[in-house]
């Protein structure tokens, strides 16, 4: 194998795709140092608590776990109990993208709900949230929402406010899916606390893999009283780390200052380019689908076009739509990598 960047050149595939941020690596790498206590007993856990605390507010506890699918099925099953149901959106993450295991691990039913633009409403919520008391349904206790969704559209304060307290009247709790959180920040100008705590979410999954972390996300309960049991689930559920330091030193360097918001602000700029470049390119049967809110692209292209672009970057067709094709951004694209990508679309 080659280690060389020609050998492994930048895509459009996934944020998942790019490699670790330098400052992530040098934090690895700085907590390699001597012996610690394991399991989440070290220096480096205790002060991603405070980092937790000073930007999701004094009530905040966070546990990092190894991945995102992991965070939100360990978030949604110590909020409700096992006859519980999780209200999402029919294109959520939660739902189309990790194998069930909300259903199969979490022992939880998902009650889906078909959105426009990837985003619930309190109207929305409505159409499934009903059936409390009968022995015949599962109760819905929970709703979660991915902060972006899933077509790269970012919920704003105000409609995540709208969604909590729709949710708290009804005895349900509210769950944001965070792994590209850092995204809608960056689009929507606010702290993370504004799009979380402060909009009256009760628990949140914080992404960092895709902001340029190596293997480490977490849950942010952000209530008190929420999180039932959450010490014995993450270990039940296979999402508790031994040498926990080098998860939360990834967690530290990101979210200890601003290289989230960095690496998110990159991208997000990166996506607008993209986004921008193509329409002005006016080529017939191109167009960008949804507003461009993160560091997704969602486009309408004619197959030749995708298969000639294709040849050059990675990126994949979004399986619910034909035509429709999903380039993303990460902290690593370049405006080169971008400008290529538009020549080669629209030539």
């Amino acid at each position: 194998m080659t280690e060389s960047l020609s050998a492994h050149p930048h895509a459009f595939a996934s944020d998942n795709w790019a490699g670790v941020h330098p400052e992530v690596m040098e934090a690895i790498a700085a907590a390699n140092v001597g012996h610690a206590v394991a399991y989440g007993g070290d220096p480096w856990t205790a002060e991603l608590q405070e980092h937790a605390r000073r930007l999701f507010g004094p009530d905040a506890e966070i546990f990092p776990v190894f991945n995102g699918s992991g965070a939100n099925v360990l978030a949604l099953q110590s909020a409700i109990p096992r006859w519980g149901a999780v209200i999402c959106a029919a294109t959520a993450h939660v739902n189309t993208d990790e194998t069930g295991a909300p259903e199969k691990t979490g022992g939880l039913k998902l009650l889906q709900v078909d959105t426009a633009d990837g985003k619930l409403t309190p109207e929305l919520v409505e159409r499934e949230a009903w059936g409390w008391g009968s022995q015949h349904r599962a109760q819905p206790l929970a709703v979660t929402i991915s902060q972006t969704t899933e077509l790269g559209t970012s919920y704003t304060p105000a409609e995540i406010r709208a969604l909590a307290d729709h949710a708290h009247e009804r005895g349900m709790l509210l769950h944001i899916d965070g792994s590209r959180i850092g995204a809608a920040a960056a689009h929507l100008g606010t702290s993370l606390a504004e799009i979380s705590s402060e909009a009256g979410a009760d628990l949140l999954s914080l992404g960092a893999t895709k902001s340029g972390g190596l293997g480490a996300e977490a849950v942010v309960l952000l209530r008190p009283g929420t999180g039932a049991g959450i010490e014995y689930l993450r270990k039940i559920n296979l999402q508790l780390a031994s040498k926990m330091r080098f998860a939360s030193a990834q967690l530290n360097a990101l979210y200890g200052g601003d290289l989230w918001l960095r690496s998110a602000t990159h991208s997000n700029a990166m996506a607008a380019r993209l986004a921008a470049g193509i329409e002005r390119s006016g080529v017939d049967g191109v167009r960008v689908a949804f507003p461009v809110q993160s560091n997704a692209v969602f486009v309408e292209l004619p197959e030749a076009v995708a298969q000639r672009a294709q040849q050059r970057f990675a990126f994949g067709a979004w399986p619910t739509q034909r035509g429709l094709y999903r380039l993303m951004c990460a902290w690593d694209t370049t405006a080169d990598d971008v400008d290529e990508l538009i020549g080669l679309l629209g030539a």
